[in-house]
């Protein structure tokens, strides 16, 4: 790939797209016939379970302001308590906030290549399966990993930081 099939994709997925290639991932992102802005919309484009969408969740950590990165399975909710244990307290994002620290929109945000780096923690859920889907920067855009590539290509450490469907 020399660079020229990037062109006619948005800025954000041009952004994940090079991010990828220069990291070596083989899979580079795919484009959707439809929007896939939530982890369900994507399970049902793609025809896989819910569960395979790596769902990246922005929060705003209190101390400095910065940006808190979660990458989860579509199945899992974020459990905000055992993320302050290991980041420090941190509160909701609006759109706003999302937008500027990772140079995406809510529904398209990756788990890579943010416009300022921002803390990140990979949940242990994404574990049971050989290969998930993550937002590639746009509602439209998703690539394929496996769960540890997605945590080595965030930089992320792997914690438990969802809660079991029972909980």
């Amino acid at each position: 790939m020399c660079g020229s099939e990037l062109t006619p994709l948005p800025d954000g997925v041009r952004r994940v797209a090079a991010f990828l290639q220069d990291a070596g991932h083989a899979e580079l992102p795919r484009m959707l016939d439809g929007a896939a802005r939530t982890a369900q919309q994507a399970a049902d484009a793609l025809g896989v379970q819910l569960g395979q969408i790596a769902k990246s969740i922005v929060f705003r950590r209190r101390a400095d302001d910065r940006a808190v990165l979660v990458i989860a399975a579509g199945d899992r909710r974020v459990d905000e308590a055992r993320v302050a244990a290991l980041v420090g307290p941190i509160g909701r994002a609006d759109a706003a906030f999302v937008k500027a620290t990772t140079g995406f929109a809510i529904g398209g945000v990756s788990p890579v290549a943010h416009l300022q780096p921002p803390v990140v923690l990979c949940d242990r859920s994404l574990e049971r399966f050989h290969e998930v889907w993550a937002a590639a920067g746009h509602p439209h855009a998703v690539f394929r990993a496996t769960p540890q590539a997605i945590a080595a290509l965030a930089g992320a450490p792997v914690e438990d930081v969802a809660l079991e469907p029972s909980e």
